[in-house]
């Protein structure tokens, strides 16, 4: 029933993000005007707005001016949901569930946008820092109570996440100056960002497994921009984001794996 329950929450969660997803980046308010068809501008009614649902028995297309409905909206309520089952496996109904799947939707939509407009909002980057140090300074595995080393760890992997972006930025700028020039850097300040959030909610030991598993998975999406756009710049928060959701699982065990004798 617990899956099921974050499942249907996790769909209708997913529609609301992708609101986030298409109008944060154009500066337009995510809580007013209703959801209208970005064609025909009419609005969208509340039958036809069910998660997932409404986009298969419309077949993916509006249903006044028949223009294609975006694939992304079924994929990012989906992904909401999945996250949200993957995390309530591993974490149970608690707190610290919905502590890191808030974490997982941030991430979400940093993603979809990143891809798109190649851009980390501060807007949610900036509270998404205040908001990891304050519930990691409160909430653990033995409930919520102000711990002084979670405020540590918390502030640690802020400084961790930001300062390892901030030195590949200053190293790639060394290394390849006039691509990181004609590029604006060789990171942007939002991945810099980014990864302070990502620290300020995960600690530092996790943070810096997320800063060397992100070009793991960057590295093939790269290959592929610059072959078939011949472009070198490339959205680096996705990746940010993957590797820090799978050191959010795993972190314990690829630690414990990499260094055995480590305790995390």
């Amino acid at each position: 029933m617990e899956y099921l329950f974050v499942f249907i929450f996790g769909t209708i969660v997913g529609s609301f993000l992708n609101v986030c997803i298409h109008r944060l980046p154009l500066g337009k308010s995510i809580a007013w005007p209703g959801s209208r068809c970005p064609r025909c501008n009419k609005p969208i009614r509340w039958f036809d707005n069910v998660p997932i649902v409404s986009f298969v028995i419309l077949r993916g297309k509006c249903r006044d001016c028949g223009a294609r409905i975006s694939v992304q909206y079924p994929a990012v309520e989906l992904l909401t949901a999945i996250t949200g089952l993957v995390l309530l496996s591993a974490f149970s109904l608690s707190a610290i569930f919905f502590v890191y799947w808030f974490f997982a939707w941030l991430l979400i939509v940093i993603t979809f946008i990143d891809l798109e407009h190649q851009l980390v909002p501060d807007v949610l980057s900036l509270p998404g820092i205040l908001v990891g140090v304050a519930v990691s300074s409160f909430i653990g595995f033995s409930g919520i109570r102000f711990s002084v080393s979670g405020l540590l760890n918390s502030l640690a992997g802020m400084l961790a996440g930001a300062g390892s972006i901030y030195l590949m930025d200053v190293f790639g700028r060394l290394a390849f100056p006039e691509k990181a020039k004609a590029a604006g850097g060789a990171v942007g300040a939002g991945d810099v960002k980014l990864m302070g959030m990502i620290g300020a909610f995960i600690g530092w030991e996790f943070a810096i497994l997320t800063f060397f598993l992100a070009p793991i998975f960057g590295i093939f999406f790269g290959i592929y921009v610059y072959l078939k756009k011949a472009q070198n710049v490339i959205p680096y928060g996705p990746f940010l984001s993957i590797g820090a959701f799978i050191s959010l699982l795993y972190g314990s065990r690829i630690i414990s794996w990499l260094l055995p004798a480590s305790r995390v």
